[in-house]
């Protein structure tokens, strides 16, 4: 699939989050990094969520799939995988859904695999937690997940510990775990960045060509941009904890609406001649505990004016939706992309 065409829109909706919302109390009062946060994905789309660190992208994904303990909690929105509501189920339910219909593979594949524990157990357990079947018909299916992320000697590497891998190895372990019971979503938290270039380039193929095949959605979380332009259909732009672009890959990349995604685009490294000073966004990121009235960016966007001291809503605007009020127009959009690079 071309990643600059958005897949067809006929494909059945797994995911849809609408207004979630999630709190953290703190000792400099509550936060919420997660602010009426919307998206969705189709079967075998891929979504690259973007932004800088702190701006909730990981917190995102823990509170699609439950994985907030107090003082976290999820105070408002809907989270609908095929369907069936996930804010307010019970763990029983969620237990039954993760890892089973949601995976998540973590940046650190040691937080996924037991470092006492061999591969093959591991597998197994993944399994048998949700489905019944025989041990060796389930490690049969351990095997051919490992060959389907290019491990060699797949049944001799299933009894190996997770310290007889390298990085990469174990990330394709993981990668495998993930995959065991076909789920229809994959959350992946960053899982190429420890890696070496060679290495992170095979993954990316492999988890694109899987999702191909099995019509799995992806939710794939970086703050690598050339990662998201090679991999994703369409992406989501955070920033303070709040969506503000979302449209398609290409659209964004070339064409970024949002004062933030053009600034962010503008300091890829990719679009300076080799000693050229970089750009740098101006100011920092905002703590969340005293965010400014009205828009986050406004403090560190030259297009700020008095009615940035008002929330911006999420609007539909062209082929994509953009949460402020003065949007890039289409001739500085198209001048601002990585098309001026």
């Amino acid at each position: 699939m071309d990643r600059t065409t958005p897949p067809p829109t006929d494909r059945a909706t797994v995911l849809e989050v609408r207004g979630l919302t999630t709190e953290i109390g703190t000792r400099q009062g509550v936060v919420r990094p997660v602010d009426d946060v919307c998206l969705s994905l189709r079967s075998g789309e891929v979504l690259g969520l973007v932004g800088e660190s702190g701006c909730g992208k990981s917190m995102t994904a823990y509170s699609i799939i439950g994985l907030v303990d107090p003082p976290a909690r999820i105070v408002a929105g809907s989270v609908r995988l095929r369907g069936q509501e996930l804010v307010g189920a019970d763990e029983e339910t969620l237990r039954r859904v993760r890892g089973n219909r949601v995976a998540m593979i973590f940046q650190d594949p040691m937080m996924t695999l037991n470092p006492v524990l061999r591969i093959d157990t591991q597998m197994i357990e993944a399994i048998l937690a949700h489905r019944q079947m025989p041990r060796e018909q389930a490690r049969v299916l351990c095997r051919e997940a490992l060959e389907r992320v290019g491990i060699a000697s797949a049944e001799e590497r299933l009894r190996n510990y997770p310290h007889q891998f390298s990085g990469g190895m174990r990330q394709r372990v993981a990668i495998a775990i993930a995959l065991l019971n076909e789920p229809d979503l994959i959350i992946c938290d960053e899982p190429t960045t420890a890696l070496d270039v060679t290495i992170q380039s095979q993954i990316l193929h492999e988890m694109q060509a899987l999702c191909e095949a099995t019509g799995t959605a992806l939710l794939w979380i970086t703050h690598d941009l050339s990662v998201v332009a090679g991999l994703a259909d369409r992406m989501c732009v955070m920033y303070a904890g709040r969506v503000v672009e979302l449209g398609t890959t290409s659209d964004v990349l070339t064409r970024p609406r949002h004062p933030y995604t053009r600034a962010l685009l503008a300091s890829a490294p990719a679009r300076h001649a080799r000693g050229q000073v970089l750009n740098q966004i101006g100011g920092q990121p905002p703590s969340l505990a005293r965010l400014p009235q009205g828009c986050a960016f406004a403090p560190r966007c030259d297009r700020a004016g008095p009615d940035c001291a008002q929330m911006p809503a999420l609007r539909v605007l062209g082929e994509g939706e953009v949460r402020c009020h003065r949007p890039v127009e289409q001739g500085e959009a198209a001048a601002g992309g990585l098309e001026a690079a």
